[in-house]
């Protein structure tokens, strides 16, 4: 059977990229070098001589095909979150709760990079009620800041008992430092 080899480093994320598609390793060996066997059906990688990951081969979609044990523990409580999980669990927050964890899911390359984050912040209901969580959420939208960080912030200082306060146009428009659009014509 025909084999490809190819040298390959894991990032901090613990996948190799080959043909378009990212393989996990055992999360120990992120920016090792290694090398892959590539065949029609299978993607074996070694370290050192010694098979540490098999995977089925897949198409270059640009996914990433994860093995539960390659992973550090820290994320395996995240492996049983799904993008839909996160967002039925954000809708029983409220509804502002649910557009954030979407936002935050929707800003990044992959939803699943945006899983800490949504988790962290949906964690945050434990601490403090559903209904201050979704006025920190609300918040957090109306300013647009979409972190973990700031969701917290929010809720520690008590802003989440403010509405944001916008400013008014008209007020910064007439500040003599700022100029009128006649200034540029000719």
């Amino acid at each position: 059977m025909y084999a490809e080899w190819k040298c390959c480093r894991p990032g901090l994320d613990y996948h190799v990229e080959l043909r378009d598609h990212y393989y996990s390793v055992p999360h120990n060996l992120a920016k090792q070098e290694l090398m892959a066997r590539i065949t029609a059906s299978t993607i074996e990688i070694f370290h050192v001589g010694q098979r540490v990951a098999s995977h089925v081969r897949s198409s270059g979609n640009h996914r990433h095909t994860t093995v539960a044990e390659h992973m550090p523990s820290s994320h395996r409580r995240y492996a049983e979150w799904t993008p839909e999980r996160l967002k039925r669990t954000a809708e029983q927050v409220g509804p502002n709760t649910a557009i954030l964890v979407e936002v935050v899911m929707r800003n990044r390359p992959h939803p699943e990079q945006g899983f800490r984050t949504c988790v962290g912040i949906l964690l945050l209901g434990k601490a403090y009620e559903d209904g201050r969580l979704e006025a920190a959420c609300e918040r957090a939208l109306a300013i647009g800041t979409y972190t973990y960080a700031s969701v917290a912030s929010i809720l520690k200082n008590g802003l989440d008992r403010h509405k944001p306060q916008a400013v008014a146009a008209s007020a910064v428009t007439q500040h003599d430092n700022i100029r009128s659009p006649g200034y540029y014509r000719h």
